[in-house]
């Protein structure tokens, strides 16, 4: 595959993943707060049969996107753009596997539901996440910007 074209899929998948994480900073993790505990865990239980399609495959597809972008990239890349999104994707992920993600899983378990202090946490720390998928995602547009120029 062209070096061009493996860069304009990152960034298409890139954006994907901009609207997925804007979904959940502003809509799922929000509207959970609205949801009783009596049907809480069966909202995010369905949430959770969902996600692996439309949220984790492509997310895991970004991460190993933008490690191969450090050895397969259009000549003349700017090594700013290529360690931009690596340490983006890369600080996404280790943050998930320490904070967001043991807080889902204990989540799942709290009976409070949407009373959770865990639910809480996410709601007021997720932005993080999120302004690291958009950096990405901005790194990523201002690379085939410079390379277009």
């Amino acid at each position: 595959m062209n070096a061009k074209i493996f860069l304009l899929l990152n960034l298409a998948l890139g954006f994907y993943n901009v609207g997925t994480i804007w979904a959940h900073e502003v809509d799922i993790f929000r509207s959970w707060e609205l949801v009783g505990a009596e049907r809480f865990h069966d909202v995010q239980r369905v949430h959770w049969h969902k996600i692996p399609y439309w949220v984790l495959t492509p997310v895991g597809l970004g991460v190993c996107g933008a490690a191969a972008l450090i050895w397969y990239h259009p000549a003349g890349s700017p090594r700013w753009g290529i360690w931009g999104v690596f340490l983006c994707q890369a600080l996404s992920l280790l943050l998930m596997a320490i904070f967001w993600g043991p807080w889902q899983a204990r989540l799942a378990k709290d009976p409070l539901g949407s009373e959770s202090a865990y639910l809480k946490r996410i709601l007021k720390t997720h932005w993080v996440r999120t302004l690291l998928i958009n950096a990405s995602a901005g790194f990523l547009l201002a690379w085939v910007i410079v390379l277009a120029g």
